[in-house]
Formats: structure tokens, sequence, C-alpha cells
């Protein structure tokens, strides 16, 4: 941008959310994808009732804040700085193993980093580098090839179907394969999970091919509603598990891999290769503290309110008229589900950024999606805030947004 611009009019990235609210119109449904972010987030922060907040749409003033006034009385805030990985870090870890029923546990800076870590150190205990997956796991979707790329990894693909592999797919694969990797829940596919039943079968199958499991627990802290079971026992199923601390946490950034003493030492020592030993990390593991202490046993209460939030929002999308509409899974396996509709996602988004603004109530925090001609899709997360809403509440927010869904659909 020219000096002159500069001096006239910011760029969208540059305006702050209250300046692009008030300068974008809200019938334009040509917005760029940074002004539409700009604009939702306007919209959502000024709301009075939603399902979640997303922290990504706070400023750093506020997130600085929420660090300092949360801080009190989960760690000594006395003590000096971590450096390298020691300090606030390794009382992390430590409590991550004791969560996990691990024997240690390793802080990473990403997620995408930990699983590599692992994975690759199980491919040097196995003599084997091919890593199952399911095709849609994410780092097939979204790590830009990071295992072949990267790590010298070779992921095969079990299955592409929209649920977690099976026993009989993984005992009866083509090829051998060092490491099962299963992620809980399966994002891409709807946050879905397998029975406990289903997931131990899956498990005894890849241990009668010789091979070690490692459980992609992103957000494996909400699993333990559907399972009915503690997390030490869902990850005691697994050689390795990784988990992050900000997916459902809430929390800064930062992930951790849990596991036997002697996989945990090697990975911190490819943890420092892979540039993942930062001089200070307290601000990440502090927030990762504060999730463990405030989310995490608040979880299984969100799940349960998520079931009554998908149950009213298909019961009234159905009453509203919508010819197809989809809650997946009907029943929701975690606080996270998706919804489907049969409208494009230019038009699902300025309804929803028109239901908001004007309502100030909000119901899809995230974009919608294209999912073939004429269907979108989007995640919905129920969280402290959608704790608020009653089914009859739901119903009428989902009036609301058909209301001018069909509106700009006709016009």
């Amino acid at each position: 941008m020219s000096d002159t611009a500069a001096e006239t009019e910011k760029e969208p990235a540059e305006r702050s959310v209250d300046e692009t609210a008030e300068q974008v119109p809200v019938e334009a449904a040509q917005l760029s994808r940074e002004q539409r972010f700009e604009r939702r987030a306007a919209a959502w922060k000024a709301a009075q009732r939603v399902l979640w907040r997303p922290s990504y749409q706070q400023t750093v003033r506020e997130r600085l804040a929420w660090l300092n006034d949360a801080a009190e009385g989960v760690y000594d805030l006395g003590r000096r700085v971590d450096m390298y990985g020691d300090g606030i870090v390794e009382a992390l870890e430590g409590r991550v193993a004791e969560l996990l029923g691990k024997e240690a546990a390793a802080f990473f800076p990403t997620g995408t980093m930990a699983q590599q870590v692992a994975l690759r150190c199980w491919a040097g205990h196995t003599g084997n580098p091919a890593v199952a997956v399911h095709a849609l796991s994410h780092p097939e979707v979204h790590e830009r090839h990071a295992f072949s790329q990267v790590s010298g990894l070779r992921p095969v693909r079990v299955t592409d179907e929209p649920r977690l592999p099976t026993a009989e797919e993984i005992r009866d694969f083509a090829e051998p394969f060092g490491a099962l990797m299963l992620e809980l829940p399966l994002r891409d596919a709807g946050f879905v999970l397998p029975s406990w039943e289903e997931l131990s079968e899956a498990v005894e199958a890849a241990r009668e091919r010789d091979a070690v499991v490692h459980f992609d627990g992103a957000r494996l802290w909400e699993c333990t509603t559907h399972f009915g079971r503690p997390l030490e026992e869902i990850a005691d199923l697994a050689d390795s598990v990784y988990v992050s601390f900000y997916k459902s946490l809430d929390g800064l950034g930062g992930a951790a891999i849990a596991g036997p003493k002697t996989l945990i030492d090697e990975a911190k020592t490819w943890r420092h290769r892979y540039g993942g030993m930062v001089l200070q990390q307290f601000p990440t593991a502090l927030a990762a503290l504060i999730g463990l202490e405030r989310e995490l046993p608040r979880l299984p209460e969100y799940v349960a309110h998520a079931r009554v939030v998908a149950t009213a929002l298909r019961e009234g999308f159905a009453e509203a008229g919508i010819p197809w509409a989809r809650v997946h899974p009907e029943d929701p396996h975690t606080h996270q589900f998706q919804v489907w509709l049969p409208y494009d996602p230019d038009t699902l988004t300025v309804a929803g950024l028109r239901q908001t603004e004007e309502t100030k109530t909000g119901l899809f925090a995230q974009s919608w999606l294209r999912a073939g001609p004429g269907v979108a899709f989007t995640e919905v997360t129920v969280a402290e805030p959608g704790l608020q809403w009653t089914a009859e509440d739901v119903k009428a927010a989902v009036r609301d947004f058909v209301e001018r869904l069909t509106d700009g659909a006709s016009g």
C-alpha cells in the first residue's frame, strides 16, 4: 500500500474490529475473507447471547488481562520464569502425565511438532516408518504432508469412511505399519468417536500386528462423557497420547505428548532438533495450567448441554420449514458437532452476520464451508456461554436465522 493510501484509508487487515463493522455494509455479500472474519468477530464480540466465545476474537489486552486474573493460585507466580523447558513447563508436564496415567510427558509449542516427534521415535523403535492413519486425520488434511516432507514417515490410509477405522480394517490392511494413529475425536468427520468396545478392539487389532498405538488426542479432554471412563483409562489403551492445550482448554497454544519415560526422553532430544526448545514459554504453560484447572472439570457439562442444543437445532430447522437440514452427529459425541444446510456459504454467512448484529444473538461462530452444490456446513461449539440457552432459546434463534436466510435467498 502506498504512503498516500495509508494516510487516507487503512487496509482491511489493519482496521480494528470496530472500524470494520462500521465501514463494511451488512448487505454486501462480496466481502473478502479478511473482512468477513473481522466483521463476524465484531458482531460476535458485541453479541449478548452466544453458544461459545472464541478466544482468538479477543484483543491482546483482553487476553493478557485474562491470563493475569486467572493465574493466581494455579502456579506459584513468585518463582522465576522458565528457561528452556524447566520450572513451570516441567510442572505442566508432570500434571499432564498424572492426568493421563503415563510415566512422563513432554511439552511442545505445537501439536504438529509433537506428533511428528512421537511417531518418528516410534518408527525408530519398530523399524517401520509407515503410520496407519485415517484419510480425514489432521496430519493428512491440515499439516501440508508434514509427516512425509519433514519427518521421513509414510502415512498409509486405513479408511476414508466418516468414522474411526474398525478392527477388521486394521487387521486386514494390506501392508505392514509400525504405528496406528487414531484421532479422538475425528474432527473432520464431525467430531465422532467409536464406542468403547470398538476402540478397544481397534487397539487390539493393531497389537496383533505388532504395531504401537498413538492417540491424536487434541480433543481427548472431552471424550470422557462418551466413553463413560476417566482420562487415565482412555489413555491407557495407547502407547502414547498427544493432547492440545487450546482446542478445548482455551489456552494460548501448546501441546504435550505422554508415554513411557524412555520415549519421552528421546522425544525431548528431537524437540530440541526440531526447534522446539524455546527460551521462555511461561505464558503458554500458565494458560495450559489454567485450562486444566478451570475448563477441564466443566467439559462434561458442555458435552451434556451440546446434546440439548443439537436436538433443538434439528427440531428448530424442521419446524422452520427448511427442506433438508442435518445436525451431525444427531447426538453429539463431544461438545462440538456439525450443522449442514442446503444453501451456499455466502448466503449462510450473511444471514448469520445480520442476525448477530441486529439481535445481539449468535448461533454460528465458525465459517460456513462448501460441501457440494448448494450445500454448506459449519462447526458448532457449546461452552460456558451456551449453558445459559434453553432448548426454546435455540429454536427461537433458529426461527430468526431462517427468516433472514430465506429473505436473503429470495432477494
